[in-house]
């Protein structure tokens, strides 16, 4: 049963899926399925003094909110352009004395816009609100509590003088947040700065391996225009061909767990068993658990087992020791890790490429780029035989590879990485994006570079060298 259409989709009955979107036309590799502007968003608490909270760019020197002090913004066109959205939320603020947690600033500033507009607020919009899954009765008793005490906290936060709802009706939306909520990212793309509400994203299903990815792309920051200001907006678009009347899906967790883990966080996080071609086959799971072979013979069960407990063992240590700052310890448990699995572990193993990742983006930090580089390199190999070849997090991960070696001195491999990481963020993240841009610029600077190493290998170096160190090459001659 179709129930209604935007441009090149509609809503159609998905079977025990509930509703879903579908395509009233071909699709292309990249192309825009659609664009949603955020029904209300807010920065996330931790941020709120390093992020504006209309734009959502991260700023050195934000311009804070006179009266309620809490709302901090790039500037005034930035400030002006979120009045209308902010002005109740700034009275409520300076009336309760402080700003509540983000769950409860987001449903407010829902309720708000609800309270103006009704659930929903333009013809492009495909669904309300009030028709979108809260899951309440699904949820497990610790996060009912949580819901309640958020709905506790809400009421204490409300203005009396605005729209009075039931507390059905505040929990629904609190469900809402918690089963729908979509992060949102800085302007590059790199940090998730926030969480906002999107409804005809909200109809697109899940699958393991979607034919579609969600990027932020908050459109024309520099805008005189203050509506053109604040485009707190999504773009779903394609991954590869889609056919017409084909169901669009998009992945709501990383592919790279085996199924049935997979299968448990998406049962926790959004109360549905996952019976996805990948789930229901356990496509890769052979991958992401493999082991070496030598000579044609695998390792025991008891040493699989124990590396792998190992490997559990340190990898919460080396969490911790992130998390407290101590790199070099980092590093040395994950020295430690790596010479433990190495003999037994395959190159795609889960295990062995999240010790990489870690040790290869530690090393970087600390300038350690030769080995962080070959760390990189062995994470890539195994990323490109897991991951969708158009996987918007194997694009990222691509470019880090590219840089790190570019850092290293690694010319040639760090610029055919980046020229890898930008075709797959063609796709993805389009050519506006401000990530694409900057790959792009990479792109540019390493093919300069790697021309000039190709011409004259000792040059490349002496120069690079001298650019390092801020030293002039001996008097400027080449010997």
């Amino acid at each position: 049963m179709t129930l209604q259409k935007k441009d090149a989709v509609e809503v159609f009955a998905a079977g025990e899926k509930g509703r879903g979107l579908r395509t009233t036309k071909e699709m292309q590799a990249g192309e825009v399925v659609f664009t949603e502007a955020s029904f209300a968003a807010v920065v996330f608490d931790s941020l709120y003094l390093q992020v504006c909270h209309n734009c959502f760019r991260r700023q050195a020197n934000p311009h804070r909110c006179a009266q309620c002090k809490f709302a901090y913004y790039c500037d005034r066109t930035c400030q002006r352009a979120a009045w209308d959205e902010h002005k109740l939320e700034c009275a409520a603020i300076r009336q309760q004395g402080r700003a509540p947690s983000e769950n409860v600033r987001l449903a407010a500033r829902t309720l708000w816009r609800m309270q103006r507009h009704t659930s929903k607020v333009s013809d492009g919009q495909l669904t309300t609100l009030d028709l979108l899954e809260d899951h309440i009765s699904d949820m497990a008793p610790e996060d009912l509590k949580e819901l309640q005490v958020d709905v506790q906290k809400f009421l204490e936060y409300w203005p009396r003088k605005s729209k009075q709802f039931g507390v059905e009706y505040i929990s629904h939306i609190f469900g809402v947040i918690k089963c729908n909520g979509f992060t949102v990212s800085d302007q590059k793309g790199l940090q998730a700065v926030g969480v906002g509400i999107f409804p005809n994203l909200c109809l697109v299903n899940h699958d393991c391996w979607p034919n579609c990815t969600v990027i932020l792309n908050h459109g024309n920051q520099t805008a005189l225009d203050a509506a053109l200001h604040s485009q707190r907006r999504i773009e779903l678009r394609a991954l590869g061909n889609i056919a017409e009347g084909e169901e669009l899906t998009v992945s709501y967790v990383d592919f790279l767990n085996v199924s049935k883990d997979r299968q448990q966080l998406l049962k926790q996080q959004y109360y549905f068993h996952c019976k996805c071609e990948h789930c229901s086959k356990g496509i890769k799971d052979d991958l992401m658990m493999a082991v070496k072979e030598k000579d044609g013979k695998k390792p025991s069960a008891e040493l699989v087992k124990e590396v792998t407990d190992f490997s559990v063992q340190k990898l919460a240590k080396i969490e911790e020791a992130r998390t407290a700052g101590n790199f070099h310890e980092v590093i040395k448990i994950c020295h430690e890790c790596l010479e433990k699995q190495e003999p037994v572990l395959a190159d795609t193993h889960l295990y062995l490429l999240r010790v990489l990742r870690i040790a290869s983006e530690v090393l970087s930090y600390l300038q350690i780029f030769q080995e962080a580089a070959e760390y990189a390199r062995r994470m890539m190999e195994g990323y490109r035989k897991l991951y969708h070849p158009n996987n918007a997090q194997l694009g990222m991960a691509t470019m880090r590879a590219g840089v790190i070696h570019w850092h290293a001195g690694l010319i040639e491999a760090g610029h055919g990485m980046i020229c890898k990481a930008y075709a797959i963020l063609m796709i993805t993240h389009g050519p506006h994006h401000p990530m694409t841009k900057d790959l792009e610029s990479m792109r540019t600077q390493t093919e300069m570079e790697l021309r000039l190493f190709k011409e004259n290998e000792h040059v490349y170096h002496s120069m690079r060298e001298a650019v390092l160190s801020s030293k002039p090459i001996g008097g400027g001659k080449v010997q």
